[in-house]
């Protein structure tokens, strides 16, 4: 007899443990296994933070007293190339939710295929754009195809995490704001169907400005609508019901932050002291809210984005954001006082755990570069074009480009390009002429006078990020059309792929340093008797990438704001390691330095 009931005890449980938890809507109201449930939420991006440090910035979240974490999933990161997916690492985020989950907390997915986020092309991956007359986010039949493959893919990472199947994700996000870009009403329904047919049975919802034009356009009528904002609470949630009533209010986005852009301009900041008053109202009213970003992390690599506006303006590498937790996870006084605040709605009985121990940083007072090499005696096999073509014609998503020809004909006047993405440098017959800048509105360059016959024309372009929001998403890298030499089309020219991967740096012959102008790649050694997270200080090189043990610590550039990029200690080792730099000005200081704070 206690064979049998112990037997059904445990089919009990596990048919329990299968159907999960309930995640609802009922009216005004978000319903956790029935009971009024309010989403207190921090948005965290796991690629935008190293593995290593997953739990402590999440615990940090937790202890914050925050109960959902939210993350977008950024597509061209998991499908780099057309087929080839990778979710392994620091893309695995179904081990980013389970940790989560393991916490305690629950988890709001946004799958895209746009996120914005202020990063390259907003998640959709570059090689969309190979094809001439792609059009994104509607019923491009190409684009769809690729959506579909990227979401099932998805599901099949995901959907046993759900709050349906014992996991924490509660609700899956339809696009992102996409009432600020379209109005293709039969492109979000057949995103929804998609997702549904991924395995997703959660609530749906999609976020958008707190507007009727932006909401109307951006949502559907059997999903749950949420409004992004950066201040006004009242007002926005004011303008949510007139659009739709008895729903629950939420804030998607609370900016507690702001972006920041290269050149001559400030660190982005929020108005906190205000933005105090705002949450405190949020709280006192019932409604729900995510805080973007609650810890923003760094854009590694090559993917920080870049906006329009009436000029071209890419995003620096960090995306500390002004958050609660900085750039490198380390509590701000924001921290503090939102502990403070919801430590006060917690439920009854509830304590908050306790804030995870400090990291450990250190400095490094002279890393020594001692051996160099010319990027044009390193190039790749080039590759014929009649004219230039942008990069994702040759299947290169990021990086550098190089175009090569001989001036046949006129060799000197105003050379035009149409259009230079994004930072280009001139050279004739191997001698510096100057820079097209794109950040400038530049588009051309006067070639001096030479007397040398069928002189060789270089552009070295660097790509520095596609735009992530608004109508100029598309956003080609390198030479897009053509080149002109007083107004004559220069044609015929070899075409050098320069994605900067590891395989490539692995292949570059250094020698000793030397002082030439010309972009070069730097290498040094320097050892550590203990690591911790620093800061590379690059303020006295001009513009370039650093990479340390094969890990891009993304770009650097003295316009400012930022001067350092951060170093996080799992990306060092005790003995030996290694540095790259490759700065486009070819000039250095041999030495570099490191510390404990970004500027």
């Amino acid at each position: 007899m206690k064979k049998i009931i112990f037997v059904f005890a445990a089919f009990i449980l596990t048919l329990s443990a299968s159907q999960g938890q309930t995640f609802t809507v009922s009216g005004d109201q978000f319903l956790l296994d029935g009971n009024p449930f309010r989403i207190f939420s921090g948005e965290m991006h796991y690629n935008r933070i190293p593995k290593e440090y997953w739990k402590d910035r999440l615990s940090k979240l937790k202890a914050a007293g925050l109960n959902t974490l939210c993350t977008y999933v950024f597509w061209n990161e998991h499908e780099p190339v057309p087929g080839k997916f990778n979710f392994s690492g620091n893309l695995n985020i179904a081990e980013f939710i389970r940790l989560a989950h393991s916490l305690g907390l629950k988890v709001l997915l946004r799958p895209g295929p746009y996120v914005c986020s202020e990063w390259d092309l907003g998640g959709l991956p570059a090689w969309l754009l190979k094809q001439p007359d792609i059009k994104l986010r509607c019923m491009d039949k190409n684009y769809m195809a690729a959506v579909e493959r990227y979401i099932l893919r998805l599901g099949e990472e995901l959907k046993d995490l759900q709050i349906t199947n014992g996991g924490p994700i509660i609700m899956v996000q339809i696009e992102n704001e996409y009432g600020s870009y379209g109005n293709d009403k039969e492109y979000l329904i057949e995103l929804k169907k998609i997702i549904r047919k991924a395995g997703f049975d959660v609530e749906l919802f999609t976020s958008d400005g707190p507007a009727h034009y932006l909401l109307e356009s951006g949502t559907l009528e059997d999903v749950v609508p949420v409004v992004n904002f950066g201040g006004n609470p009242k007002n926005a949630f004011e303008e949510l019901d007139k659009f739709r009533s008895n729903i629950p209010h939420m804030c998607g986005e609370f900016w507690c932050g702001w972006f920041t852009h290269w050149r001559d301009e400030k660190w982005g900041s929020a108005d906190w002291d205000r933005q105090k008053k705002e949450l405190q109202w949020m709280l006192e009213n019932n409604k729900s809210f995510n805080l973007y970003m609650f810890h923003g992390g760094t854009n590694f690599g090559f993917y920080a984005g870049a906006n329009f506006s009436d000029k071209y303006e890419p995003d620096v590498t960090s995306y500390d954001y002004d958050s609660p937790l900085d750039e490198a996870g380390r509590p701000t006084q924001k921290y503090w006082d939102i502990r403070e605040m919801l430590s006060r709605y917690q439920a009854e009985g509830t304590k908050l755990i306790d804030v995870p121990d400090e990291i450990k940083f250190i400095e490094i007072l002279s890393i020594r570069l001692t051996q160099s090499a010319n990027l044009f005696s390193n190039l790749p096999k080039s590759i014929k074009s009649v004219q230039p073509k942008p990069m994702e014609a040759f299947d290169q998503s990021y990086g550098f480009i190089l175009y090569r020809t001989k001036l046949i004909g006129p060799n000197s006047g105003t050379l035009k390009v149409t259009n230079l993405n994004d930072y280009g440098l001139v050279y004739v017959d191997g001698k510096y002429i100057g820079t097209i800048d794109r950040t400038k509105q530049e588009n051309s360059i006067v070639l001096p006078k030479t007397e040398v016959d069928n002189p060789v024309l270089e552009i070295l372009v660097e790509g520095m990020g596609r735009i992530n929001f608004g109508q100029q998403l598309i956003d080609r890298k390198g030479i897009t059309d053509r080149v002109t030499l007083n107004g004559v089309t220069l044609m015929n020219w070899d075409v050098f792929s320069l994605p900067m991967e590891n395989e490539y740096l692995s292949k570059i012959n250094y020698n000793d340093i030397d002082t030439s102008n010309v972009p070069k790649f730097f290498k040094g050694k320097f050892n550590l008797a203990e690591t911790g997270d620093t800061f590379i200080d690059m303020s006295k090189w001009h513009k370039g990438v650093v990479w340390v043990n094969g890990h891009n610590l993304g770009r650097y550039w003295n316009v400012g704001p930022q001067q350092r990029l951060y170093c996080p200690a799992p990306w060092l080792k005790k003995g030996e390691n290694e540095i790259i730099v490759f700065e486009l000005n070819g000039k250095n200081e041999n030495v570099i330095s490191s510390y404990k704070y970004m500027n």
